[in-house]
């Protein structure tokens, strides 16, 4: 069922990204996402970057609806439907949250001062949520080298004893996310992976988001490495939203 939301304040993250924020009296547990809709634009799936009391849509402009949403203002209204999927397992004790681009959005709700963080992006205006970690818990990644680390994501895991932490947690692009998994590979069972898809019902009904037969709405979008080990399409192949196949 749709509802509506009054948003209270929208602040720019990045210059890419920007959040709203909204009162909303529904659960949401963090990895969970909602389909959210602008009149006159196509419904979108986004996980949400705060699930209290005060609610929060971080948002990366790449189309027609997510500038649709970065035009909007305090006051104005956006339809919510959810929350639907999968949400990443909670634990206790350390642990790593690994984020390249929007992806740290999803995550966000765990951090807490238990948690590292390896937050990567092409350079260190697009970093994002890095300085929510505590102090010399994050770890920033930049290609271009102008904060931390200069390189790929990956590069971010040195030095770090995998088998530390309680669980890793893992959201960003699909070829980011195939990376960290083939280097993960073999060395931990404790990972999740929060992945994406083009979601037009977010239902289990159009079947749009399957990958090797895991549907991302249903069963996902969070899944252990093992359950991501079995998608053969996984970091090679994925469906558009009209149903084209295209390769990363």
């Amino acid at each position: 069922m749709m509802q509506h939301v009054k948003i209270l304040r929208k602040e720019i993250e990045t210059p890419t990204v920007f959040s709203l924020y909204f009162h909303w009296d529904v659960k949401v547990e963090p990895g969970q996402f909602v389909m959210v809709w602008v009149p006159g634009y196509s419904e979108v799936p986004m996980s949400l970057s705060s699930t209290g009391k005060e609610k929060c849509l971080t948002v990366k402009m790449y189309g027609d609806t997510t500038k649709a949403l970065n035009s909007l203002k305090e006051g104005d209204i956006i339809q919510l439907r959810g929350p639907y999927g999968k949400p990443f397992t909670r634990v206790k004790g350390k642990t790593l949250l690994v984020g390249g681009g929007s992806g740290m959005a999803s995550m966000r709700p765990l951090i807490n001062e238990e948690s590292t963080g390896i937050v990567a992006a092409r350079g260190q205006d697009e970093l994002l949520f890095a300085d929510d970690f505590s102090k010399g818990n994050a770890i920033c990644v930049t290609e271009d080298g102008s904060r931390g680390i200069k390189g790929i994501i990956t590069a971010g895991f040195e030095n770090l004893d995998l088998k530390s932490f309680s669980m890793i947690y893992i959201c960003g692009p699909e070829r980011m996310l195939y990376a960290v998994f083939k280097m993960l590979h073999g060395k931990t069972e404790n990972v999740e992976f929060s992945l994406e898809r083009s979601m037009k019902c977010g239902i289990g009904l159009c079947d749009s988001c399957s990958v090797d037969g895991f549907q991302i709405c249903k069963e996902g979008p969070t899944f252990s490495i093992s359950e991501v080990e079995k998608m053969g399409e996984f970091g090679k192949t994925r469906l558009d939203r009209s149903g084209k196949r295209v390769f990363f």
